[in-house]
């Protein structure tokens, strides 16, 4: 499948991940690192609010050297128990996360921006992910892998983290880090994309 944009589109982001999601459904882009700081302070327990809010900073980052283009920016947060798991520090903190999520649900919200013309649109998706009961020598050696260190939550459920997963309700690609087809509906309703030929000059 291939699309063809309105506009060029940039991904504000350097995350793998992202760029392979929309590299599978064959939308057009580039990406350009946003360099935003992902510590911004939290008001309230609006976690959706938080992933937007973080998500259009790093769009509107970019948009500055980008005007012209339309700007995509995301962020994925994990939450459990109004307590925000953001990517941890050290392997300690990973194996903190990981055992404090055990056996539990926790919600994935990904907070998706647009900017396009000086205006912002958002919106954000949560996922309820269970974990199964996790043993100590499971924990340590995912830890060791160093999968989980540059992951929310500690843990990527594309790679080995899938281990850890007992079920999830809703989007899985949303817990990737990019909701592609909420995203994708999105810019065809406001015609930034239309199916055909891709733009030759992108990141695919």
């Amino acid at each position: 499948m291939k699309f063809k944009a309105a506009k060029p589109i940039i991904l504000a982001s350097t995350s793998p991940r992202r760029k392979e999601l929309l590299q599978m459904i064959g939308i057009p882009f580039q990406t350009v690192p946003s360099h935003v700081s992902e510590d911004i302070e939290m008001i309230g327990t609006d976690f959706g609010a938080y992933a937007r809010e973080l998500a259009t900073k790093k769009a509107q980052a970019v948009s500055k050297d980008y005007g012209s283009s339309l700007i995509i920016g995301a962020d994925t947060i994990v939450v459990f128990d109004e307590k925000m798991y953001t990517k941890p520090e050290s392997e300690e903190q990973a194996t903190q996360f990981l055992k404090e999520l055990s056996g539990k649900t926790h919600f994935v919200i990904t907070g998706v921006a647009m900017y396009s013309d000086d205006q912002i649109s958002s919106f954000s998706v949560e996922t309820r992910v269970t974990f199964r009961k996790l043993d100590d020598a499971l924990i340590a050696e995912y830890v060791r892998s160093g999968d989980p260190m540059d992951k929310a939550g500690a843990y990527g459920i594309q790679t080995a983290g899938a281990l850890l997963v007992e079920k999830i309700e809703g989007d899985y690609y949303s817990v990737m880090g990019l909701p592609i087809s909420k995203l994708t509906e999105h810019l065809r309703t406001q015609a930034y994309l239309s199916l055909g030929e891709g733009d030759a000059n992108s990141d695919n």
